[in-house]
């Protein structure tokens, strides 16, 4: 098994984190920059990460967070951001697309009012563009997390305006998820079942395309 299938196969959603263990800034820095390798929509890059490690700060957020000791004992808690403007960078990102000859200037000069038409009027699909692509960095960030010996421990029980309001946190910025990332300590548990294969997958020659899980 490649060093990849084992980090998608053995990651855990970890509860409990060894709060004498640090992460210097240099690490965090590495775990952003990997999860910045994600995919997004004409290469926006929607996610944004807040890194808390100021003890104070981190019992703010784990009294917003209902007071789930990870927040407070991981190495660092990440607040997930969707930007629901980052659209607005498309152009000089795509000016240095062009200038890594990564994207033609022909076809970037093409997408820039194609993005416009998709993200200036619908509000719906930019947040859920947003949503998605800052989803897809998490994602990217607890695999890089695992490769380096750490576990994470994505969660969603959070007060959205209590977090909002700690952290001074724009409208613009949609808060996807908590992060918490660090070494773990006694009582995690292994991975959890998954559902089967074959319960989750449909071929498109099969007749039945219902998606839902069968038992």
């Amino acid at each position: 098994m490649s060093s990849l299938e084992s980090a998608i196969h053995d990651r855990i959603s970890a509860l409990f984190f060894d709060p004498a263990r640090t992460l210097s800034r240099a690490e965090i820095r590495s775990l952003v920059e990997d999860a910045s390798h994600a995919p997004s929509s004409f290469n926006i890059q929607h996610w944004r990460f807040i890194a808390v490690q100021d003890p104070n700060r981190l019992a703010d957020l784990t009294g917003a967070a209902y007071g789930q000791t990870k927040v407070r004992d991981a190495a660092v808690t990440f607040i997930v951001l969707a930007d629901l403007d980052a659209h607005a960078m498309l152009p000089a990102i795509l000016d240095r697309s062009v200038d890594a000859g990564a994207v033609p200037r022909d076809i970037a000069d093409g997408w820039l009012p194609m993005a416009a038409g998709m993200y200036d009027t619908n509000t719906e699909l930019r947040r859920d563009e947003a949503i998605r692509s800052a989803s897809m960095a998490a994602m990217i960030l607890m695999l890089s997390a695992h490769a380096k010996g750490l576990v994470s421990g994505p969660m969603i029980g959070f007060d959205v305006d209590a977090v909002r309001r700690l952290f001074h946190i724009a409208d613009r910025y949609v808060p996807v998820m908590l992060l918490p990332v660090g070494y773990g300590s006694q009582g995690n548990v292994g991975r959890k079942p998954r559902l089967g294969t074959d319960q989750i997958l449909r071929f498109d020659d099969a007749g039945d395309l219902d998606p839902a899980p069968k038992p």
